[in-house]
């Protein structure tokens, strides 16, 4: 029994450092910001993934505990990758494109990146005004 542990827990390692790899190469080689957006929030996400399945694995079979902080740190990351690849991919959508630049939206409002604020607004401190 505990070898067909060892054997799991050691595949869920090497698929882990695979992913890894595969998204450190994505983010050395993809060209721009929306191509390398995938790489770590994809192939980076699922290997440390793996690393998390296997460190539940050897703890829960081997050793015999079950520890939290794995199913805590699965958690964290998968809640906050996407939302870390969406404000990446807003602020290059601000920089680099303009709102005719974009397919339409098929409602009645367009692209809430490029929306007018509503006149009540508070302006933003000078500093991080762009001119």
């Amino acid at each position: 029994m505990q070898l067909a542990t060892e054997i799991l827990i050691s595949f869920f390692l090497v698929v882990a450092g695979v992913f890894g790899l595969v998204g450190s190469y994505g983010m050395l080689k993809l060209r721009d910001t929306m191509q390398r957006l995938h790489a770590p929030t994809k192939a980076t996400t699922l290997g440390v993934g793996g690393a998390l399945l296997a460190s539940v694995l050897h703890f829960s079979a081997i050793e015999g505990r079950f520890s939290f902080h794995e199913l805590l740190i699965t958690v964290f990351l998968f809640l906050t990758a996407p939302i870390t690849a969406n404000f990446i991919a807003k602020v290059f959508m601000q920089a680099h494109l303009r709102p005719e630049d974009l397919p339409g939206t098929g409602g009645s409002y367009g692209w809430s990146l490029y929306e007018d604020p509503p006149a009540d607004a508070v302006d933003p401190p000078s500093d991080f005004r762009q001119e």
